[in-house]
């Protein structure tokens, strides 16, 4: 369960009310009882659950998702549509227990209802990101990123949450080619066979020849080339006005952009209540809705479950081809 404040604990409720859902995998949620009773109550829906206190405590074969209660947050001591300390709190100790029972092996994937950093950097003030909180936890045995994914298009980023005026001085050649050879590896375990990749310039125009900045000339062009060279089915740079256009009728599987808001505005505008962001570069997917938490219409009972809908189907599907992988592999 994701920020208290928010929208979170309805989706939650409303996930589990899902047929589909709970027929995709076997569920173990983690949060408070009360904070799920209280989102339930905003969606007027019922999710059945087996209520327990610890992993220990659910059976290895259950017709209900288990709920590890961890009994730490009282919804009345939450003011809805605020942000603060102890909300934090909440989110981080479940995501941080999420993360725990999956790289010890008792959980297969991670799925969260959206997080508030703000509230989150309140809780552990070090507290960057996602990413960088899961690779604290985890670790990570190579780079990992964030994917925005939109149906079966996806948007790979070389930089992300930094500073606009930051992201020139931080592409070269690696960090690209790094970039490229993390979105093949992860949309080959999403399924995707062979996965074709755009790679979008930095500047208007990608450049212009130079006109209007020389990255395309010196880093983004030059990282093509070599991925290329590795065997990847990669093209660009091109402008990323109308990259987006190209990909959307077909023909790439993926864009990479050169910072954070560069792709996510297209994927956003094209499907905001259907988009997912993974968590690529683990050895389990990490999935989250890709937008965030809604103080504006938290505990109404509107927030449109779409999209954490799709993100908790992608990370069944893909821990489900990664079983299989590891099932037939050591047949």
């Amino acid at each position: 369960m994701g920020d208290p404040a928010g929208i979170s604990p309805e989706l939650t409720a409303k996930l589990l009310a899902l047929d589909e859902i709970r027929a995709a995998a076997r569920l173990l949620v983690i949060g408070d009882i009360r904070v799920l009773r209280a989102g339930a109550a905003a969606a007027q829906v019922e999710p059945d659950v087996l209520v327990v206190a610890s992993i220990g405590d659910a059976p290895a074969e259950a017709d209900r998702p288990a709920f590890i209660d961890l009994a730490h947050l009282d919804p009345a001591t939450i003011e809805l549509g605020t942000v603060s300390e102890r909300g934090g709190r909440f989110a981080l100790t479940n995501f941080r227990t999420a993360l725990e029972l999956a790289a010890e092996g008792a959980a297969d994937a991670v799925v969260f209802t959206p997080f508030n950093k703000a509230a989150m950097r309140l809780a552990h003030p070090s507290y960057d990101d996602e990413i960088g909180y899961s690779v604290e936890i985890v670790g990570a045995s190579g780079p990992a990123s964030e994917f925005n994914i939109l149906d079966d298009l996806w948007n790979a980023r070389v930089t992300s949450h930094v500073p606009l005026k930051d992201v020139a001085s931080l592409l070269s050649v690696d960090a690209i080619l790094r970039g490229i050879t993390l979105t093949d590896a992860s949309l080959r375990a999403a399924g995707i066979a062979a996965p074709r990749i755009a790679v979008a310039g930095l500047n208007p125009h990608a450049g212009d020849g130079g006109s209007f900045g020389r990255e395309e000339i010196e880093v983004i062009g030059p990282a093509v080339e070599k991925a290329k060279v590795e065997g990847f089915a990669v093209d660009g740079p091109f402008p990323s006005d109308t990259v987006f256009v190209r990909a959307r009728g077909g023909a790439f599987d993926a864009v990479l952009t050169m910072y954070h808001d560069q792709g996510q505005i297209a994927m956003k505008l094209m499907g905001f209540d259907r988009g997912v962001t993974l968590l690529g570069g683990f050895p389990f997917p990490i999935c989250t809705p890709a937008h965030g938490t809604a103080y504006d219409i938290a505990g109404r009972g509107i927030a449109n479950v779409g999209a954490a809908r799709a993100a908790l189907l992608l990370a069944a599907r893909m821990a489900s081809d990664r079983l299989r992988g590891k099932a037939a592999a050591a047949a």
